[in-house]
């Protein structure tokens, strides 16, 4: 049997990404997100236009897309209602929010210099994506959401996740990304069987 309802967000279970970027002060801003999705070598990214890492991205036009693996959980939890806006807009306020200029020492986690962008990558996340702007989609109004496109420019990869048999190949075994799961978090349950897919895009591990 199946219900009609009206859920208040639709979070179905995407990656949380960390998105690193630079304030108009040079400092680096750090801030958890979980609505994005890959193709190619693009990524979408959903988030409020209100936001400070939006002005950012807007003014930077780049940015670091740091994947956390599960067991970072605590550390992207420690920034759940903190803010890099100075003031804390009226709206954050209400909901709880604090300003803190320095999130990557506040989640205990350390900038790493990146190759192509100013921002700096986190350096305990195993996967690391430097992207550039390439376009923001405006959401219908009355909504403060945004679709940001940026281009994936370089990408860097913890050695213990990558495939033996290829280095340009992860291993879906090895890597276990934190899920936010209608803002819950979660890791994966394991492998539930072989995909007929796989073959086509990945090379099979050696025996």
């Amino acid at each position: 049997m199946h219900k009609v309802i009206e859920p208040n967000i639709l979070y179905f279970g995407t990656p949380v990404v960390l998105i690193s970027t630079k304030n108009e002060d040079g400092s680096a801003n750090l801030a958890p997100m979980s609505s994005a999705w890959w193709l190619n070598q693009s990524c979408m990214l959903g988030m409020s236009s209100r936001s400070k890492t939006f002005q950012n991205l807007l003014r930077e036009k780049e940015c670091v897309l740091n994947l956390p693996s599960a067991d970072l959980v605590s550390h992207v939890d420690r920034l759940a209602l903190l803010t890099g806006s100075n003031p804390v807009p009226e709206y954050k306020l209400q909901q709880g929010y604090r300003y803190e200029p320095n999130k990557f020492e506040t989640a205990g986690l350390s900038q790493q210099p990146s190759d192509r962008v100013k921002a700096p990558r986190v350096a305990e996340c195993p996967v690391q994506l430097e992207a550039t702007l390439t376009q923001v989609h405006d959401f219908s109004p009355p909504s403060f959401l945004a679709s940001i496109e940026v281009a994936i420019t370089r990408v860097h990869v913890d050695k213990k996740l990558i495939m033996t048999s290829g280095n340009n190949y992860i291993d879906p075994e090895k890597w276990n990304p934190l899920i936010m799961n209608f803002c819950e978090f979660f890791g994966l349950s394991g492998k539930l069987q072989p995909s007929r897919l796989a073959p086509i895009f990945r090379p099979i591990p050696a025996k």
